[in-house]
């Protein structure tokens, strides 16, 4: 199974909303890049289906963080497995159409000059991070609240946000602190220097 056909099924089993096909089907458009845009441009995941390999990074951790017994018996934290995708699968939606190729010139192997493509950013719509896949997914459908701020603040304290805003917001809503472990847990451990 490639990775486009397993986040199509994780999104059709788990994703029942009203409005999520639609959201579905402007992923799947020309309009998006989704599915072959790069996660950065040059650090976790800078290369085409980066994208799309961190978020189905970012799902395993979540799910895998939250099948922790001390989360359930100790905690009492459950989430439904469509709050869980639609943290998970919607969290870098601000990252569509947001990685441009460029090209420079660089050395290569045998010392001479030559044209490589690089990535760059071209923000058309420079709403933030977390914010901006809010404000995507919320076109498409309504978020509970604890999906909105679980996706807002995926980043945790790395955020240009107030750190007060992003320490509450992580204790108020803990899907928001487990996804951020998640999106950490999978930009430095399976896709960064550290894998």
């Amino acid at each position: 199974m490639t990775n486009k056909e397993r986040f199509i099924e994780i999104f059709k089993t788990n994703i029942k909303r009203d409005g999520a096909e639609n959201l579905l089907n402007f992923l799947l458009s020309d309009a998006s890049d989704f599915f072959t845009a790069p996660a950065s441009t040059r650090y976790h995941g800078a290369y085409e289906g980066g994208l799309l390999e961190h978020t189905l990074n970012v799902y395993d951790c979540l799910v895998d963080i939250l099948k922790r017994p001390r989360i359930k018996e100790v905690y009492g934290i459950q989430y439904s497995d469509e709050s869980i995708a639609i943290a998970a699968l919607l969290h870098d939606l601000c990252k569509i159409n947001f990685y441009k190729v460029s090209f420079r010139n660089a050395k290569n192997a045998e010392g001479r000059w030559e044209s490589v493509p690089y990535y760059t950013i071209e923000d058309s719509l420079p709403y933030g991070h977390g914010e901006k896949s809010v404000y995507i997914a919320s076109g498409y459908m309504r978020l509970t609240r604890d999906e909105a701020f679980a996706i807002r603040y995926h980043m945790g304290f790395s955020t240009n946000d107030d750190p007060g805003n992003v320490g509450k917001s992580l204790e108020m809503f803990p899907l928001a602190f487990f996804l951020n472990c998640a999106d950490t847990e999978a930009a430095y451990y399976l896709e960064g220097s550290n894998k």
